[in-house]
């Protein structure tokens, strides 16, 4: 699969050559700490606090060890934002459990600290944004070459913000299509798609996988499935107890990660709108009549709940508002409450929605709530912040800051322009 499949048409802010080189030869190559927002402190506060660091580890796997360690339910702590797998990572979450018994986790490549009470937990979104420290290796351009694209990302204020591969998965991005089986409501579909489709030969798992399509014995491949395949066995282990009932094995996987799927098929379409955008030379730094402004908040985010639309009686307000870093123009995350633009960025929007043959109905999912989505919008423009950047002997280093919701490997292929399997 190559980025043009994850709606991603290879379009960069500057036309020139990047420098290669390729990401996360080691999880210390890309280090994220969370921007975070503080709960207030409360010494009668029921939520433990606690800013926990961790290597190597994929959100839903850690949420799941942290559980299983306190002997508490898994939505019992609270977490704002998901780091990528392959990273060292920092950021603040909170645990509906005894300070002491937090206190005293012992996981490999996990460290808790700076443990405090409040009356709030913490939800998906409670983060201002990520500092990212990056290590690229094995660099072919130098530092001319990235002067030069920075000089055109600094004139544009930002770079496409695209969802990066990371949303659809690294090693097997097929989440948006098991996000496009559930909004289809193709339920056997999606359960087989994420827990057998092996993706090629040398992919990890692919033989038990391969054999789990082709013969759908949950039995056997509940006894062959490698334990570290966490998910995928728990929906294994309730098809082999209760035959072809998908909806039941979907249910057995964490909320949040069901909510991913069907976010990875909206993202996808977003990233289509984005690049057709581009491809028609429409600005995505300035607004153009019947686009959806999105205010900044008081955190200096994107309200991607409050949009404005465009029109020729406020388009000069707009445009400076966004000029000033106060606003942003938008793209649809389309689902069951979603309202196009006009315009031709609606034409845009709503081909890109009708080739797809869904409908606001479809992201309503029938016995799967939880997954339904009502949709949202989003900024077509990442900005970036404290960027800096050091190139030699062969590598480069990359220090800057993003918005929450904002992929740092977006940034990184403008540089890079590296084929995918390089971030």
């Amino acid at each position: 699969m190559n980025e043009i499949e994850l709606g991603l048409e290879l379009f960069y802010t500057a036309d020139v050559p990047g420098v290669g080189g390729k990401l996360r030869t080691e999880p210390e190559d890309f280090v994220v700490d969370e921007i975070s927002i503080l709960p207030p402190e409360s010494a009668d506060g029921r939520y433990v606090i606690a800013k926990v660091w961790h290597r190597n580890w994929e959100a839903n796997r850690l949420v799941r060890r942290l559980a299983s360690n306190l002997h508490v339910g898994r939505p019992r702590i609270g977490f704002a934002g998901t780091k990528d797998a392959r990273s060292v990572a920092t950021q603040l979450m909170s645990f509906d459990a005894p300070a002491d018994e937090v206190g005293r986790l012992t996981i490999p490549d996990v460290a808790v600290s700076g443990l405090y009470n409040s009356r709030r937990a913490i939800s998906i979104g409670d983060l201002i944004g990520n500092r990212f420290d990056i290590r690229v290796a094995s660099v072919e351009g130098g530092a001319d070459v990235v002067q030069e694209c920075r000089e055109r990302l600094d004139t544009l204020g930002g770079f496409p913000n695209y969802f990066g591969v990371q949303r659809f998965g690294t090693i097997r991005p097929i989440t948006h299509l098991i996000g496009k089986d559930l909004v289809a409501g193709d339920l056997e579909s999606a359960v087989m798609r994420y827990a057998a489709n092996p993706m090629d030969d040398s992919s990890e798992g692919c033989d038990v996988r391969r054999d789990l399509q082709e013969t759908r014995d949950f039995e056997r491949a509940f006894r062959e499935f490698p334990m570290k395949f966490t998910f995928e066995r728990m929906m294994i282990g309730h098809l082999k107890d209760t035959p072809e009932d998908y909806r039941g094995a979907l249910r057995r996987l964490p909320n949040n990660l069901l909510m991913m799927f069907v976010h990875a098929y909206q993202s996808y379409m977003f990233n289509r709108i984005l690049s057709e955008r581009m491809r028609r030379g429409l600005p995505i730094e300035r607004p153009i009549p019947g686009d959806h402004v999105l205010p900044v908040s008081r955190l200096g985010v994107p309200d991607n709940d409050s949009p404005v639309k465009v029109t020729a009686d406020n388009l000069d307000k707009a445009y400076k508002q966004v000029e000033r870093g106060k606003a942003f123009v938008s793209g649809v995350l389309f689902g069951a409450e979603s309202e196009y633009s006009d315009g031709e960025m609606g034409e845009i929007e709503r081909a890109v929605v009708e080739s797809e043959a869904v409908s606001r109905e479809d992201f309503q999912i029938v016995g799967l709530r939880e997954a339904s989505s009502k949709g949202t919008r989003r900024g077509l423009l990442a900005p970036y912040k404290d960027l800096t950047i050091e190139v030699g002997d062969g590598e480069a280093r990359f220090g800057f800051s993003l918005n929450k919701g904002c992929y740092a490997t977006c940034l990184m292929r403008e540089f890079m322009k590296a084929p995918m399997d390089r971030y």
